[in-house]
């Protein structure tokens, strides 16, 4: 064994590896923005154009002190699943690991696809990556990791990725808690809700027709935004959003329960309005709008809680939406199309075989996974694909002429990733309600709502952020994504992400810091195929911001020459 001079140089590089180590660590850093707290609230399916002084008076008010993010952006595929881990990583699919709603993983579910939310799937999924089911870390991650305590609230299951892990080792993971659709982790903190007479327990599923799929132009600015026309729902009546229902009691959960005690350093609520509506009676139908004023009333219950604590006016808050929503124009049989053209296709299958075609429905999209990844079938599904009436943008693994590659739509590196996946066709026509944004769904009934797509209805979604940080009264013009919340929200709080994140912080709407200086670069990518007496042609629009990648809008056909 040589021994170690530690004197002079050597002694040097020792300590320059030590703090190295030190300044690598995801401690919290001198805090940049002013805020003490953080809170993101999330309205399920909210279109910017639903905005206006009638419907959403909080939400209104609060862009009008606030920042308005005229073209925010959705992650594709523009799903909660997706999206709900982008807003929790600031990721996209291809390092958060999530790709769809549903998905297929042999090693989770091998005869059909899996709910990528449902709690078995992910218990296993972390078994069998030792806790990495979701590839990068959450904010709650990270900031418990920094020694800051953290509650997450939903009234959906997606809550439930934001902050999974066990409630034990450090203080600040044994005092935060995450609450998703009436299950706490802790267990034991669910007893304490129930029992307090101001809350009391979770609410029975109330019928909310067609679950989330996952389960015109750009949307007009908060000043110009209006409602479609009104009219009658042709979907069965829904029961409206009640003190009963689970976005209330969610609500209430967190400023009376959770809340009760003190308010952490970075607290989310996820509600599931408008989206529930919107699946079940179509956008802009009567119940659609009665949704988005529930969510309005929950914000402000939100809003209240922080002023009677005396800390709003140092606290951000960020109202942000997973996705937008498009209208079902038709929803062809596409199972029944391929077995027509001799593919073996299905949802599931008991005896698989090589070049079986598993089809897994997303709404707006679709996912195709070709067992064994046979070369063949798959290069003779994309060529089928090219010539129907349905598909918009299609993606492969590997170059075929008339797509784009899967790493273009971001989803190539995850473990879900399908073989070929296709973005369905869209219009910007109006509905019976007058809201536009026509789609060709992989399933669901006309003139009830679905999203998943490259509509520019699906893709643009809302921001608006409101507190000491952000500027007031002012309209960004700069693209933005879910992406960016999550980097942002680490930048006010003061604690640097353990590795970089797809988004960025958005600057240019705060009161610190450095503004963004970088301007927009849009491409528009293109790509077609012979077909004979037929011709394919697709596109997809695409905005950069520095290194962050924003989708706009995709689309494609198949034309006679």
């Amino acid at each position: 064994m040589t021994n170690v001079d530690w004197s002079g140089n050597a002694r040097l590089v020792l300590v320059f590896m030590v703090s190295a180590l030190w300044i690598a660590r995801p401690e919290r850093a001198e805090a940049r923005g002013h805020a003490e707290h953080v809170v993101v609230v999330v309205w399920d399916g909210m279109r910017p154009d639903f905005i206006s002084p009638q419907y959403t008076p909080t939400l209104y008010e609060l862009a009008l002190k606030g920042t308005f993010f005229k073209h925010h952006h959705s992650a594709y595929v523009t799903s909660t699943e997706v999206n709900g881990t982008a807003l929790a990583t600031g990721m996209h699919p291809e390092h958060s690991g999530v790709m769809a709603n549903n998905e297929y993983r042999p090693e989770l579910s091998w005869l059909s696809s899996y709910n990528t939310e449902n709690l078995d799937a992910v218990r296993r999924g972390d078994m069998l990556t030792h806790g990495h089911y979701l590839q990068a870390a959450t904010v709650a991650e990270i900031l418990q990791q920094a020694g800051i305590s953290t509650v997450i609230a939903g009234s959906k299951p997606v809550a439930f990725l934001h902050d999974r892990a066990a409630k034990g080792g450090s203080q600040a993971q044994q005092e935060s808690v995450t609450l998703f659709r009436g299950q706490t982790l802790p267990r034991s903190a669910l007893e304490t809700l129930t029992k307090s007479p101001d809350i009391g327990p979770f609410p029975a599923a109330q019928p909310t027709g067609s679950p989330d799929a996952s389960s015109t132009n750009s949307p007009a600015p908060v000043e110009d935004a209006t409602l479609p026309g009104s009219g009658k729902a042709k979907a069965p009546k829904r029961i409206p959003e009640s003190p009963g229902s689970p976005d209330s009691w969610t609500t209430k959960a967190l400023t009376r329960g959770l809340w009760k005690k003190g308010i952490p350093k970075y607290s989310l609520l996820w509600l599931s309005e408008p989206d529930a509506s919107q699946h079940a009676a179509g956008v802009g139908s009567e119940d659609a709008v009665a949704a988005i004023e529930s969510s309005d009333k929950n914000l402000a219950v939100v809003l209240k809680a922080l002023e009677d604590k005396g800390i709003l006016e140092t606290t951000d808050v960020f109202v942000v939406s997973d996705h937008g929503f498009s209208t079902i124009d038709r929803a062809p049989d596409i199972i029944g199309s391929l077995k027509s053209a001799k593919f073996v296709a299905g949802k599931q299958f008991q005896n698989p075989e090589a070049g079986d075609v598993m089809v897994v429905s997303l709404g707006g999209s679709i996912s195709f996974y070709v067992f064994d990844h046979d070369e063949p079938v798959i290069r003779r599904l994309v060529a089928y694909l090219q010539a129907t009436d349905f598909a918009g943008v299609i993606f492969s693994p590997f170059p075929i002429d008339g797509t784009f590659s899967l790493a273009q739509a971001h989803v190539a590196a995850t473990n879900g990733a399908p073989d070929v996946l296709v973005s369905m066709r869209w219009t910007s026509e109006k509905n019976e309600f007058g809201a536009a944004g026509m789609i060709t769904s992989t399933e669901g009934k006309r003139g009830l709502g679905t999203h998943s797509s490259l509509s520019s209805f699906d893709l643009h979604n809302t921001l608006i952020a409101s507190g000491p940080d952000f500027k007031k009264g002012f309209v960004s013009e700069l693209p933005s994504g879910n992406i960016d919340i999550a980097p942002t929200a680490l930048s006010i709080l003061g604690v640097e992400s353990p590795s970089p994140m797809d988004g960025r912080v958005l600057s240019e709407a705060m009161t610190y810091g450095d503004p963004a200086t970088v301007k927009p670069v849009k491409k528009t990518l293109e790509a077609s195929r012979d077909l004979g007496f037929l011709a394919w042609h697709q596109y997809l629009k695409v905005t950069e911001v520095g290194n962050a990648t924003y989708y706009d809008e995709g689309n494609g056909e198949c034309r006679l020459k």
